[in-house]
């Protein structure tokens, strides 16, 4: 019986050391996540008083960031994944979390075993691993992505900011060429227009390819003069008074474009986190970029930058009824020369040959691998049109330049 007492005494007094050092942790000031710590508040970044809304909005940008379908072949995304879905799934839970607060981890897990409508233990009360003496569970990667799948089935969880920033293309009708260009922007191209809404933007989903490439008057950013919808984003030249300027240009990433950033050297921490564009600055050859988030902007090379666009699956033949669907893209394979899509209709991740990637008028794209004209190799340009028949893009460089490629021959 004296035993039985000055074990109790003993736990007591370890329960209460690891309680006050994680209110010790969770009371300091937190602005960034800490995937190395153990304690849940800490992991996601928050205090420890935080709220539903602060701790779903701290989940959802970790989870983007790490998602192990945006880092193929990377261990470390998958554990941490893991970590961040599992704090999140804890203190999402409102009886999880009182008992997560006061006995820590396993009376989090002892809160699945308890009867419905009870309280948390009184004082005194110390949790002990079960018979088969597991301990704390922990999410598997499988349930980890479970439990991701049914947070945003809804909603795409990758190409959304929270209605801030736009996801490439030009937000309106419909429109595909099957003809040719005739020799001149804008010239000889037979169309066919059928309206529908844009995916972001309106009620419905289009039914197929056609809604990618629809007249673009009217859209912010886009205007008639100077060939078939020029950007009048474009880059921005500072001047002395602090003035400034737009000017039409086709080879830049329109501001507000969702981006996530990658290959960061001098600032590793930062590969993974999202933002959108400010403008480019042709004099450093640079983009301005501001963090999801926050104040923060930094300036990075368009070769540091993904664009998290939105495009149509096309002619899959493993799974036609994919075909004419909406997707977002979410990472490009080096390895395999596939893109991660994340599918609308199937709420996953799919991989993708750039062929099967249809990408919406007005996105900016990279030339590659164009081998009877080397020197095209590496600019960008604006997508104007996508002929069905060729799966060719009419991709405009200037203001008097339009080329037609194929589709494996244009990268985000």
């Amino acid at each position: 019986s004296n035993c039985r007492v000055h074990n109790h005494k003993i736990e007591m007094q370890e329960h209460r050391s690891k309680k006050r050092k994680a209110n010790t942790a969770s009371t300091m000031p937190t602005t960034q996540p800490n995937l190395k710590s153990d304690d849940y508040y800490a992991i996601l970044g928050v205090p420890r008083n935080a709220d539903d809304s602060a701790l779903k909005k701290a989940y959802r940008k970790l989870a983007v960031k790490w998602h192990p379908d945006k880092n193929p072949d990377n261990e470390e995304a998958t554990t941490n994944f893991q970590k961040i879905s599992e704090a999140y799934a804890t203190l999402s839970d409102s009886k999880k979390r009182q008992l997560y607060d006061q006995y820590g981890k396993e009376g989090a897990d002892a809160a699945d075993h308890m009867p419905e409508g009870a309280g948390a233990p009184g004082p005194g009360f110390a949790f002990r691993p079960g018979p088969s003496g597991g301990g704390v569970h922990h999410m598997s990667p499988e349930e980890a992505q479970a439990f991701f799948d049914n947070l945003f089935g809804g909603i795409d969880p990758f190409g959304d900011m929270g209605g801030l920033g736009r996801s490439g293309g030009a937000p309106q009708n419909i429109r595909f060429s099957t003809s040719t260009m005739g020799g001149r922007p804008g010239g000889g191209m037979q169309s066919s227009f059928q309206t529908s809404e844009h995916p972001m933007m309106g009620s419905g989903f289009p039914a197929n390819v056609q809604s990618l490439f629809g007249s673009a008057r009217g859209v912010p950013g886009f205007s008639a003069g100077g060939g078939p919808f020029s950007s009048t984003f474009g880059s921005t030249d500072h001047n002395p008074f602090g003035v400034q300027t737009r000017q039409q240009e086709y080879d830049v990433i329109p501001p507000g474009t969702i981006i996530s950033l990658k290959g960061l050297v001098s600032r590793p921490e930062r590969n993974g986190d999202r933002g959108t564009v400010e403008y480019f600055d042709r004099s450093k050859g640079r983009y301005v970029i501001r963090l999801e988030d926050s104040d923060e902007t930094m300036s990075v090379k368009p070769s540091n930058l993904l664009q998290h666009v939105h495009i149509h699956i096309h002619d899959l033949e493993s799974k036609a009824e994919l075909n004419g669907t909406v997707g977002t893209i979410i990472a490009w394979n080096e390895s395999k020369g596939r893109y991660a899509i994340y599918s609308m209709s199937m709420k996953k991740v799919i991989s993708l040959k750039p062929e099967h990637v249809i990408l919406e008028r007005g996105t900016v794209a990279q030339l590659i691998g164009i081998a009877a004209r080397p020197e095209l190799n590496g600019k960008f340009g604006t997508i104007q049109d996508w002929n069905a028949d060729t799966n060719k893009y009419d991709v405009q460089l200037s203001e008097k330049s339009i080329i037609r490629v194929k589709a494996e021959h244009v990268r985000i």
